[in-house]
C-alpha cells in the first residue's frame, strides 16, 4: 500500500491511497468535519469512478465498520489477544459539555472511569500526546481515550456532566 498525505491550507488534509490490489482512493478531510472519498478507475487513475461525502458522525460510523468494531474478522483474533477488550474512542467537546474549562486532574478521569486520555487535539490543531492532569479541556477539542467499553461509557458521562 502506498500513502500520500497533503495539507490543503484553508480546506483540510488530503490522503491518497494506492492499495495492493491497485485501487486508488483520495480521502479529503475538511476542516468542518466533512469527508470526501473518491474512488478512481483501476485502469485510469485520473478518471473518477465514484465519490461519496460523509459528515463527521457518518465518517466515524464507517470507520468503525471498516476497522472491525461491529464485525471481527477471524484474522484479527491475534490482535484481540494483545488488546483484549480495549478500544479507542474519540470525543468532541461540544459547547454544552460541562468538562470544558476543567483540567483532566479536576475531573479525576482515570480514577473515576478507569479510562486513559491518550491525546487531546485542540480546535487550533495543537496536539497534546499523553496529556498530564494539568491540561485544561477546551471547547471543540477532540479527546482520544483508551479503555474498555464500560470505561468509555463512564468517561462520556464525566465529559458531559463535568462533575468531579
Amino acid at each position: 500500500m502506498n500513502l500520500k498525505e497533503t495539507d490543503l491550507p484553508g480546506i483540510g488534509k488530503k490522503f491518497v491511497v494506492e492499495t495492493r490490489s491497485s485501487d486508488k482512493l483520495a480521502i479529503t478531510i475538511h476542516d468542518d468535519g466533512r469527508r470526501e472519498v473518491i474512488h478512481f478507475d483501476s485502469d485510469d487513475h485520473d478518471q473518477i469512478k465514484s465519490k461519496i461525502t460523509l459528515d463527521d458522525d457518518e465518517a466515524r460510523y464507517v470507520s468503525a465498520i471498516i476497522g472491525g468494531v461491529t464485525y471481527k474478522p477471524t484474522a484479527l483474533d491475534n490482535i484481540e489477544v494483545a488488546l483484549g477488550d480495549l478500544i479507542i474512542e474519540w470525543y468532541r467537546l461540544e459547547p454544552q459539555y460541562k468538562a470544558i474549562g476543567k483540567t483532566i486532574g479536576d475531573l479525576r478521569i482515570r480514577q473515576r472511569s478507569g479510562a486513559t486520555i491518550i491525546a487531546v487535539i485542540e480546535k487550533n490543531h495543537s496536539k497534546h500526546i499523553n496529556p498530564g492532569p494539568d491540561l485544561l479541556l477546551t471547547a471543540d477539542a477532540l479527546i482520544v481515550v483508551l479503555g474498555e467499553r464500560l470505561h468509555q461509557q463512564q468517561i462520556r458521562q464525566i465529559l458531559l456532566s463535568g462533575s468531579s
